[in-house]
């Protein structure tokens, strides 16, 4: 059977969704194919055997567009929601330290806190110095922005669990609103006063779905389309681009003037011959994800009671991220207020393997020894997802790789978007997501050009400013 369309639509997760929206505003002629049966994507829920429910990683809504915001109202209606306060902490020396470690060194014993203090002092020293410190990767931005001090104790540590992949491998342009850059003036005013140093960062506020997870919100949005524009359950096996047409699984051929993919850009590669060489796709580096979660009867210690999430540099445990899940929402649990529950995230790739057979058993013991665990016979449910492609990473060059790719499919009328769709992480959030895909619609009906989708193009500005 052949279908014919405008715009096919590659994806039902934020991206796809919101081109999907915004194409049916303009009243032009499209389609959505998805291969699961759900909407979402990578911010999909799911509800385990027990009735915990799980996000795919630790997703909150924050935004950078009021564009954003207004179909979140939609979604859920202003009632849908729960406000919180972000309370993160970093979880190092048998302590929790506030985050930005950076601004909260006064937690620290004093050796260490010397230490990550006169390196601060020796880098802000060196970049006055001089016109402007060369780096040329991830590991000497960190080096010379922050010093040996908190790069030694913290960052490098961290960010190694983070990206399973070493800093010097990856580059540093990306940074932007990702990392809070330090203020010396401000961490010295902190060491004497001993106050914490909250308030940095995109995410200080933000809220959560009071049920359903963040797949609530896919769900909802997706479930606004007309049923006739969308099919479900129907995976992409191959794209042949001279003649403008996609191939399902269930043998169905869809005809399209212009295509939207938000596949995985090493995926679009390999499926679609004639475009980028396949073996460029290699070049394409990405970390997995394994979420690990463990739901709980009675309620979280005195300690986790406010937390939202937490971050793990020493190599103790396999997670460098936990998240007090029901404390994002009580009805993540089946029972609120009896049952709680925590998820953890553990990055992998070929620099840093996982033992996948024993990582429940050694995130139980990491969280006991971490003192987020406090009786393990209280454990009634604990459930595993891997995703293999968790995160694209920054690596060195990304950029001078990516971009021509992009071009060479866009010379096709092929426009790949999204997380692994652009291979931005900057712009990988669930609002940029979105973003990119309501702004490449508003370039094809334009007929316009780059200037259409600053997401994608223009990043730091982007990330630096609320936008409509």
């Amino acid at each position: 059977m052949t279908h014919r369309t405008d715009i096919l639509i590659l994806g039902g997760g934020p991206t796809g969704l919101g081109a999907a929206l915004r194409v049916q505003e303009k009243g032009l002629d499209w389609h959505l194919l998805e291969a699961e049966g759900h909407f979402g994507g990578l911010a999909s829920s799911w509800v385990d055997e027990k009735g915990f429910t799980w996000d795919l990683g630790g997703h909150v809504q924050f935004s950078h567009y009021e564009t954003f915001d207004r179909y979140m109202d939609l979604a859920l209606g202003p009632e849908g929601w729960y406000s919180h306060e972000r309370e993160s902490w970093v979880w190092m020396r048998k302590r929790f330290i506030p985050y930005p470690f950076q601004n909260n060194l006064h937690r620290l014993d004093p050796e260490e806190r010397t230490a990550c203090v006169e390196g601060l002092r020796k880098a802000a020293q060196e970049q006055v110095s001089v016109s402007r410190v060369q780096v040329s990767n991830f590991r000497e931005w960190i080096l010379a922005t922050f010093g040996g001090g908190i790069a030694g104790v913290f960052l490098l540590p961290y960010n190694y669990k983070v990206w399973a992949i070493p800093p010097e491998k990856m580059d540093c342009h990306w940074v932007g609103e990702r990392v809070a850059v330090p203020d010396l003036h401000q961490v010295m005013r902190s060491m004497e006063t001993g106050q914490d140093q909250i308030s940095w960062g995109p995410n200080r506020t933000f809220r959560f779905p009071k049920n359903g997870g963040t797949g609530a919100v896919w769900e909802a949005l997706g479930r606004r389309l007309p049923l006739s524009r969308v099919t479900l359950g129907s995976p992409v096996v191959a794209i042949d681009p001279d003649r403008r047409q996609v191939q399902t699984g269930d043998g169905r051929v869809w005809l399209y003037e212009r295509l939207i993919s938000t596949l995985p850009l090493n995926h679009l590669i390999r499926m679609t011959p004639g475009v980028v060489a396949e073996s460029e796709a290699e070049r394409l580096v990405y970390s997995a994800t394994h979420i690990v979660g463990v739901g709980m009867d009675g309620r979280p210690p005195e300690s986790l009671k406010t937390k939202c999430w937490m971050y793990f540099p020493e190599p103790n445990s396999p997670y460098y991220r936990v998240t007090v899940f029901t404390n994002y929402s009580p009805a993540n649990a089946p029972r609120p207020g009896e049952q709680w529950s925590l998820m953890s995230e553990t990055s992998e790739s070929a620099d840093k393997p996982v033992r996948r057979e024993q990582l429940m058993e050694e995130t139980l013991r990491a969280l006991q020894e971490d003192g987020l665990l406090p009786d393990r016979q209280r454990v009634i449910s604990i459930v595993e997802r891997f995703l293999p492609q968790g995160y694209p990473t920054p690596f060195l060059g990304r950029d001078a790789v990516v971009d021509p790719m992009l071009r060479a499919f866009e010379s096709r009328d092929i426009y790949s978007r999204g997380r692994f769709g652009a291979w931005k992480y900057e712009v990988g959030n669930q609002d940029h997501c979105f973003a990119q895909g309501y702004e490449c619609v508003e370039r094809l009906a334009a007929n316009g050009g780059a200037e259409y989708e600053p997401t994608l193009f223009t990043p730091n500005v982007v990330n630096g400013r609320r936008n409509p």
